[in-house]
């Protein structure tokens, strides 16, 4: 009798203890969860042209976002022309906007959400962006690409999706093209949704990044002697539990 009242002792207490643990992990699951998209006060962006581009962007500010027009060379190589609205921001943050549409000048003219250590052009910087279509472009076949410059004056990178063929794993689907950034200590993440809701990763990259940066939304049309225009909409700061 004293082995069996031992032996049901010691199950019950490991049901209880196994018990306790899903719960705890639930509730850390449940509170690292998004809840809702708290908006962006339009107001705090400032906004102006990076790099001198030959034909000056322009911004209008909306209720619910920004129209954007913009030319420059590109956002690439090692130093970029392009038009930012941004915000100065010190730390971790969780940046979502939907892009409703963009007009491109270029099959490479691109639109997204861009963290930086500073305004010159030449500086280290991540941008997840999306193209105007989803054709096949270098090592992609979606609308979605996930880049950045990892030294100063150096060659910008980009990760590409794991296939080029066959249906685009990250399309874009104008007007419900939503791109978020996310940053925790120097991991970026980037991620895709066509609904603002349900998000899939694309990537997370490691830069260290000062705690303060600009953030905010890029636009260039890969073609110095024409404008590309985009409208950046729900922009916002996603908030866990």
């Amino acid at each position: 009798m004293i082995k069996k009242s031992i032996t049901y002792s010691v199950v019950i207490l490991l049901l209880v203890i196994t018990l306790s643990n899903v719960s705890a992990q639930d509730n850390q699951k449940s509170n690292s969860k998004p809840v809702k998209n708290q908006p962006v006060p339009l107001s705090s962006f400032k906004h102006g042209d990076i790099g001198n581009p030959s034909i000056k962007g322009t911004v209008k500010v909306l209720n619910n976002g920004f129209d954007m027009t913009a030319s420059g060379a590109d956002i690439w190589g090692v130093r970029d022309e392009f038009n930012f609205i941004y915000v100065e921001r010190t730390g971790d943050f969780d940046i979502v906007s939907r892009i409703e549409s963009l007009t491109a000048a270029n099959m490479y003219t691109k639109a997204g959400i861009m963290a930086r250590e500073n305004l010159t052009p030449e500086c280290r910087h991540i941008y997840f962006q999306v193209f105007s279509d989803n054709n096949a472009r270098n090592k992609n076949n979606g609308g979605y690409e996930f880049q950045y410059r990892q030294d100063k004056d150096h060659e910008m990178k980009a990760v590409y999706p794991k296939s080029s063929e066959g249906t685009p794993e990250f399309p874009v689907a104008f007007p419900n093209t939503w791109v978020r950034l996310q940053r925790i200590n120097n991991d970026f993440t980037g991620y895709y949704s066509t609904d603002g809701k349900t998000w899939k990763p694309y990537t997370t990259f490691t830069l260290d990044l000062p705690a303060k940066i600009y953030l905010g939304l890029a636009l260039t049309s890969h073609n110095p002697s024409h404008m590309a225009s985009a409208k950046f909409r729900n922009i916002a700061e996603l908030k866990p539990k």
